[in-house]
């Protein structure tokens, strides 16, 4: 049994790092899929809507494990072979297009009705409604949401550890099987997550706080 050394807290600064492109590379790609979810979700197509809803629900009731199996795993199965960074993307995009598309349809549907009409008086057509005039005030509503569904991912990539990519969990993984200090292995590990996490929280709730008081009619 070794001694925990200036080594071990670089490692794990390392996976930390690691930690935050994971977070980011799935916050990118699944805000694209995400948008394009709450298209589908907001069409003026019965059909499109249930086959968008279908896709949420079927990711929506899909464990997040399961999901990273299938694409690393399975997708080696039938010859394609994705390194663990971007099977691991690939996933927490799958799976976070079902839940920022939903966050997305409902702050879209927030929207008075009567914007839209106004609008559709104007003679614009549904992407100019839709960029012009409903995203914008959407997006305000959208932001708290949106910024705590970020700190969900980002402690959700945790579960990237299981196919070999060496995140923060991973890393310290690797140093308590050499050192069999879990207290204080992991106990770092829970406070790196901590320093990532809350300074996000906080920014959430302080939106949340400014857009109710936004919101608030004068007396």
């Amino acid at each position: 049994m070794g001694s925990f050394t200036l080594n071990h807290v670089l490692y794990l600064l390392q996976g930390a790092a690691w930690t935050v492109v994971l977070t980011a590379l799935a916050f990118l790609l699944g805000g694209v899929a995400g948008f394009g979810v709450m298209v589908l979700r907001t069409s003026r197509s019965r059909i499109v809507r249930r086959a968008s809803l279908l896709w949420v629900q079927a990711i929506q009731g899909t464990p997040l494990l399961i999901l990273l199996f299938v694409v690393y795993f399975g997708l080696g199965v039938v010859g394609i072979e994705l390194p663990p960074l971007l099977a691991a993307a690939v996933s927490l995009m799958v799976y976070s297009s079902a839940f920022l598309g939903e966050i997305w349809r409902g702050c879209v549907e927030a929207v008075p009705r009567t914007q839209t009409e106004a609008a559709e008086c104007l003679a614009l057509s549904r992407w100019q409604v839709l960029f012009d005039v409903v995203l914008p005030q959407a997006a305000r509503i959208a932001v708290p949401p949106t910024v705590g569904f970020f700190v969900q991912v980002l402690k959700n990539t945790s579960l990237a550890s299981v196919v070999g990519f060496v995140e923060l969990t991973r890393a310290s993984q690797v140093i308590n099987n050499s050192l069999f200090q879990p207290f204080l292995v992991f106990g770092l590990a829970g406070c790196l997550y901590f320093a990532l996490c809350y300074p996000l929280s906080r920014w959430s709730r302080r939106l949340e706080r400014k857009l109710n008081v936004g919101r608030r009619q004068p007396a």
